[in-house]
């Protein structure tokens, strides 16, 4: 059959062979992964969790306008680097190093990659160790090793917490000499605070006022002032919710990272001998058989090549049922096969596979600073310089002007620098991101980056595509009448064999329908195809036509009666195809592109949530109209091409709406550049839809998007709720220091306890 029997239009929305292609963003004022391919780092929990007040910069920082020629790429492990504190002081400290062009920081694996021109990497590794770090150099081209978990002792914390009690204890009691306090108190600091001292030098040498210099010229002030068992106390309690605060992160950093965890080490491989043998999954080749049985997780990508089975497929797409996979269907590493054996051959190395692609996406994700962090790391780059500096006239001012005591506002002073740290209010932002990424992706939804996650609740408008969308993209027979009854029996087969000669979609959706209803298969002969018609063929020496409307017009078999059957036909969106031999007419076919069972749910869903929805195709406006009447979209436009699908976008933006766009077809990769966010059904793991969307549905299915919605409103209101919490707390605080009502040991429960209380508050959208 001709490809004239249901006429396509450029960008209709019907090439589906090809997936989206990168499409650079364009800026809507936010950090975009996809306006660079250099994605910012990830912030994550780390040993020294209370990160700086500068802002975490961005994973790939270029220190120079160019990169020379004879420029190398050499990677560092850096086990003391996983926040944004350190990141800093390596920048500094890199960033003046003559010969070094470039820095990519990998947070999550403490891995830094230093492009230079350099004759050795010790010039490097030297600047690092001046620091207190290590820089292990990586070999080329070889993955780095996951970090490994650094285990401290546990007994010099308890000497410090049952000293630093002691030492109140002998104070409060006057059962000893004031040196013996101070003894006391001293072993209680040491055996507690030592790093805490010697990453706050450091960060004072590199001209940093992080939360480490800060307690530690806190501590020292107290010290100075003659508050040893005060010193000593806070000292303690700095490290023990210092430390709580780091195990609370690292959930949320594992719960990105442990998703490589459901990936088996090992896999059953064919051999070349034909036996099958325990094999590692990283040493497994591309085509390699792979047999998994009932209740095993998936090691590899693979396509299946015999067996059936059910899979879970959760930590890929987020479905929660069982998908039924047979022969030709593919697999996904990371997934649960629970019925049947399977054979696959494997199609991606165990580092390129979705699930791998997914985590490092959402990893590179982390970094890409929503609007609200933005705000919070420009805010702290002021506040915390005033408040040294504010804290410097409260010790000075009042003693000196006002004849105050100078023990008194010095004290006052440094509680004041221990509670007004902007610890609270850096660490809440990432965290709330980190936490609704993961929750995100165990949804099967791939947000890429922060700035989405916080941008989706402030769409108003939701633009979508039809095929492959809306619709399965793959038409199907939808309706057949006979139009003569002698032929009732035969005009199904007869249709069947002359459409199994074309490769039409119309063509094939008719003898598709003839294979599930099991019609012989007959002999056609003398077959041709009529362009811009159908085709014509002999079968059992009488010849047939199968075509569309304009065929039956040129053949003069057209009557009223026909013409009100099409247009009915033709109106709902359907495509119709006659049987006809040389006296008439004999059957009707009608087929269309059908809508898929949850598209209908997820418009009404995104109603409910206020947004208003636009459907853009290439097809006819009938189709258009039908296809959103059947599930409720407000708006459809037909016949477009892809700049008119980008038009519509624009159009949208000059009367103030706030547009998303979802597509799948690479015609509609202008419009889902252009929109604010770019959702891409990724057709379970396709790799340009994950790399281009800003948003990709793993799993094809349109209630994603109000669950990313409902997601975005919830990671928005927490972030409110973080600095507004923190802020207002430290106000009270503050009012209480000047009143002379506080203590050292409270401003650290105080601060300390606003840095818990705004990180547990993040995690919830782990729950949800």
């Amino acid at each position: 059959m001709s490809d004239s029997l249901h006429t396509h239009k450029p960008g209709d929305g019907h090439d589906h062979s090809h997936k989206l292609q990168p499409v650079h963003k364009h800026s809507h004022g936010g950090d975009s992964c996809c306006a660079s391919k250099a994605a910012p780092a990830p912030v994550h929990a780390h040993e020294d969790s209370c990160c700086s007040s500068k802002a975490a910069a961005p994973a790939l920082v270029q220190l120079s306008e160019k990169t020379s020629a004879d420029a190398r790429l050499s990677s560092f492990r850096i086990e003391a680097m996983d926040c944004p504190t350190e990141q800093t002081l390596i920048q500094n400290k890199l960033g003046k190093l003559a010969g070094v062009q470039q820095l990519e920081f990998n947070l999550i694996n403490r891995v830094l990659g230093v492009t230079h021109n350099l004759p050795g990497t010790e010039p490097i590794t030297e600047a690092i160790k001046s620091l207190g770090m290590h820089a292990e150099p990586l070999e080329a081209g070889v993955d780095a090793p996951a970090p490994a978990a650094v285990k401290k002792h546990w007994w010099p914390l308890a000497l410090s917490g049952v000293t630093a009690l002691g030492a109140e204890v002998i104070h409060f009691t006057s059962a000893a000499p004031d040196w013996v306090v101070a003894i006391v108190a001293l072993v209680s600091i040491l055996s507690g605070g030592l790093g805490t001292y010697k990453k706050g030098w450091i960060a004072l040498k590199n001209r940093n006022l992080n939360i480490n210099a800060l307690m530690s010229i806190a501590v020292t002030g107290a010290i100075l002032i003659g508050q040893w068992p005060e010193a000593a106390m806070v000292m303690f309690l700095f490290t023990v919710a210092e430390l709580i605060e780091a195990r609370s992160l690292d959930r949320a950093r594992n719960a990105i990272s442990g998703l490589m965890q459901m990936t088996p080490e090992q896999a059953t491989v064919l051999q070349a001998d034909g036996s099958w043998r325990e094999q590692e999954v990283k040493s497994v080749e591309l085509g390699a058989r792979v047999r998994v049985k009932p209740g095993e997780r998936i090691a590899l990508d693979g396509t299946v090549v015999s067996g059936n089975s059910t899979i879970d497929q959760a930590p890929i797409t987020g479905e929660s049922l069982p998908v039924e996979k047979t022969v030709g269907d593919k697999v996904f590493a990371g997934t649960i096969n629970q019925a049947g054996s399977l054979e696959y051959t494997v199609t991606a190395a165990a580092n390129n596979s979705t699930l791998a692609r997914i985590i490092h996406a959402v990893e590179q994700a982390q970094g890409a600073r929503a609007p609200t962090q933005r705000f919070v790391d420009q805010f702290s780059k002021i506040y915390t310089p005033a408040v040294f500096v504010f804290a410097l006239a409260v010790a000075i001012i009042p003693p000196l002007f006002m004849g105050a005591a100078w023990f008194d506002w010095i004290y006052r002073a440094l509680v004041l620098l221990v509670v007004a740290c902007p610890c609270a209010l850096v660490i809440s932002t990432p965290v709330t991101i980190v936490s609704g990424l993961a929750a995100a992706a165990r949804k099967g939804i791939l947000v890429k980056g922060g700035v989405y996650l916080e941008g989706g609740f402030k769409l108003d408008y939701l633009a979508l595509d039809k095929t492959g969308t809306i619709t399965h993209g793959k038409p199907v027979q939808t309706d057949y009448l006979s139009l003569e009854p002698t032929a009732d029996a035969t005009a199904p087969a007869i249709a069947a064999a002359l459409a199994g000669r074309s490769d039409h979609p119309v063509s094939l959706a008719i003898a598709s329908a003839a294979v599930v209803k099991s019609f012989a298969a007959l002999t056609v002969d003398n077959f041709a195809a009529l362009g811009g018609r159908g085709v014509k063929g002999d079968i059992n020496g009488k010849t047939y036509h199968l075509g569309n409307h304009r065929l039956v017009e040129e053949l003069g078999l057209c009557s009223p009666q026909l013409e009100e059957k099409l247009f009915a036909l033709e109106k709902q969106g359907k495509s119709v195809v006659l049987l006809l031999d040389s006296a008439g007419p004999l059957a009707l076919f009608a087929v269309a592109d059908t809508v898929k069972d949850t598209s209908r749910e997820a418009i009404r869903q995104l109603h409910e949530l206020g947004v208003k929805t636009l459907m853009l195709t290439g097809d006819n406006v009938h189709t258009a109209q039908a296809i959103a009447a059947q599930v409720g979209i407000d708006e459809a436009r037909g016949d477009l091409l892809p700049t008119d699908k980008l038009q519509a976008i624009e159009d949208l933006y000059k009367q103030g709406y706030r547009v998303g766009m979802v597509g799948d077809g690479i015609n509609d990769a202008p419009a889902l550049a252009r929109a604010e966010i770019g959702f891409a059904m990724a057709a379970a793991g396709t790799d340009t839809a994950i790399e281009t969307a800003d948003v990709a549905l793993m799993d094809d299915d349109l209630r994603k998007i109000p669950a990313f919605i409902s997601l975005s409103r919830n990671t928005a209101s927490i972030l409110k709720q973080n600095i507004a919490l923190a802020l207002v707390i430290k106000a009270i605080f503050l009012a209480v220091t000047f009143a002379g009502l506080a203590t050292m040991w409270m401003a650290v429960f105080a601060d300390m306890g606003v840095s818990l209380l705004v990180v547990f508050n993040g995690l919830r959208l782990l729950r949800k």
